[in-house]
């Protein structure tokens, strides 16, 4: 195969149309490969998904723009991206890809780099596929790589408990959430408290002796990330979101320190199986904590 060059450089907002053609592209293409014989089709992205894709990509722009870079190929359309963001002493790497045609001429390697460069040391999170060649770069790149669980199925409502002590969020958690983040994972997730809330329901324990929160994307019916000082207050949340799922559910990025969460799965009937990993640099394992996707 001919070797194409490629430029390696800033994203700016006008590379995301092209850039999110490259994510559904790839992505669609790596699910198809990792699908059980059991599980549905890989659906291509819808065109609402494209959307929120762009504004999440765009969000990040405004926010910390340094650590978004993109590879465009001879034609000027993006063929690769790496979109990571710092946030007070944490590093996270939102997404990153290079399209299979691209994939083994150093591509990537020059993505993940400029990335890397942006990070300044901080220690780092994200959440990985099982591909080979992308681990061995993340492994290289002093991340360990810790293997997720994921709990899929329809929730048995019969199984349902009672949950008290919870309230919806507000914007004047943000504050303690922050502290609670900074204490599970080195730092608050800062800005991504306001976009999330805008755009997700927001579930909080109402007991200050017992802090922790849960995001809830009420249009999928799954909790999306959450975090509490101990895992009695995790259930409670994560059994909050279950009940809100409505036919097939997801709970994802369960690492091994986080049994707590497939204890509440299996006992709302929920399949185990495995996805990933979370790569993580210079931080311990955060528990109880279930990582978001897209802000880690």
């Amino acid at each position: 195969m001919k070797r194409e060059s490629a430029q390696v450089r800033p994203a700016r907002e006008e590379d995301l149309p092209s850039a999110e053609r490259a994510s559904a592209a790839l992505f669609f293409e790596a699910d198809r490969r990792s699908r059980r014989v059991c599980e549905p089709e890989i659906q291509p992205r819808s065109e609402t998904a494209s959307k929120q894709w762009i504004e999440r990509m765009r969000y990040y722009l405004q926010v910390d723009p340094a650590g978004c870079w993109v590879a465009v190929g001879e034609d000027g359309d993006v063929i690769g991206f790496a979109m990571s963001q710092n946030r007070g002493d944490v590093w996270y790497l939102a997404t990153y890809g290079v399209l299979t045609r691209y994939q083994g001429q150093g591509v990537g390697r020059r993505l993940m780099d400029a990335a890397l460069a942006h990070a300044d040391g901080r220690p780092g999170l994200f959440s990985s596929t099982v591909h080979p060649a992308a681990t061995r770069r993340y492994r290289l790149a002093g991340f360990t790589l810790h293997p997720q669980m994921r709990m899929v199925g329809t929730v048995d409502r019969s199984t349902l408990p009672a949950v008290s002590g919870l309230r919806e969020g507000r914007a004047d958690d943000f504050e303690w959430m922050d502290r609670l983040d900074e204490r599970l994972r080195g730092a608050g997730h800062g800005p991504d408290h306001a976009y999330m809330l805008q755009r997700l329901r927001l579930v909080v324990s109402d007991d200050p002796g017992r802090p922790g929160y849960v995001y809830i994307d009420e249009e999928q019916g799954r909790g999306v990330l959450l975090a509490a000082a101990e895992p009695r207050t995790a259930q409670d949340l994560l059994w909050e979101a279950l009940a809100a799922s409505r036919g097939d559910t997801l709970v994802n990025c369960i690492t091994t320190a986080n049994h707590w969460a497939v204890d509440v799965g299996l006992a709302a009937r929920l399949d185990i199986g495995q996805e990933g990993y979370l790569a993580l640099r210079g931080m311990a394992e955060p528990a109880p904590y279930l990582a978001s996707g897209h802000f880690l």
